[in-house]
């Protein structure tokens, strides 16, 4: 479905600086990726050239990002337009700056379907409020009406994945979904997330500073240092038996049990 080849992103400028270097990623239908790396690694940049959302006034991209088999860096405006929104959906890391605090959730929901499907209106009515019920919103009728500032933290989250499964898309890139959230709701929308793909057959990029929280929704996991993908393989193999010496340093970091105790 996926497939980044000798990916370089480098920055305009007297210094040149290069956020991606040489990066290579594939992923299946269906599979759910996590991409790791501290703050700086080059993760959400990868993110923002795979959707197309990259700064081309300001940075240079070289190397191919094959979505389906088309070339996302040759693509024009209008069909990265339709990829965003039918094929591929984004949910970000604060739902504040994403949803649109002058708008009611309902009609946010369905700028989608206005924007790549000719649904009528009561159409696209009833598929947002049984999109809103998908994602486990209470009173799915009555959410649609309400604007994002009534909404908790973790229903806005929500609003915003419903947003962006609503036209069933290939592919869900999560960036940083549950940082902003506290333990109990960051476990609820990682439970969502995999039921979502569960049950849609999505496939669900999920970028995290967080390898603990990796652990427990993806098949696969990419580490990303300085620009580049550093480890690339099965979870469990990442975790019992890590390659990279940077790979060890945040597995040996991840707070345990015991070490939360002395706290």
């Amino acid at each position: 479905m996926l497939d980044v080849k000798n990916l370089n992103i480098t920055f305009s400028g007297d210094y040149g600086v290069e956020a991606v270097h040489n990066a290579n990623l594939q992923m299946q239908r269906g599979e759910r990726l996590g991409l790791v790396g501290e703050s700086g690694s080059g993760k959400t940049m990868l993110a923002l050239a795979i959707t197309g959302l990259y700064p081309r006034n300001l940075a240079t991209l070289t190397g191919e990002i094959l979505f389906e088999g088309s070339d996302i860096l040759k693509s024009s405006p209008k069909e990265l337009r339709r990829l965003r929104g039918k094929e591929m959906g984004m949910v970000f890391q604060e739902p504040m700056t994403s949803l649109n605090p002058l708008m009611r959730i309902g009609p946010q929901i369905e700028e989608t379907l206005k924007l790549h499907t000719d649904m009528p209106p009561q159409k696209r009515r009833e598929l947002a409020i049984e999109t809103l019920d998908r994602v486990e919103l209470p009173q799915p009728d009555l959410t649609y009406n309400k604007y994002p500032h009534q909404l908790s933290g973790g229903q806005r989250q929500r609003a915003m994945i419903a947003s962006a499964i609503i036209a069933d898309p290939k592919l869900l890139i999560a960036d940083e979904p549950t940082t902003a959230l506290d333990v109990t709701v960051q476990g609820q929308i990682i439970a969502l997330l995999r039921r979502i793909n569960e049950n849609r057959g999505v496939g669900i990029l999920f970028i995290s500073h967080d390898l603990s929280v990796i652990r427990r929704l993806c098949d696969r996991v990419a580490v990303m240092h300085s620009g580049r993908i550093v480890e690339d393989a099965p979870t469990k193999e990442v975790f019992e038996n890590p390659k990279d010496e940077y790979t060890k340093r945040l597995i040996a970091a991840i707070p345990t049990r015991t070490k939360r105790g002395r706290l």
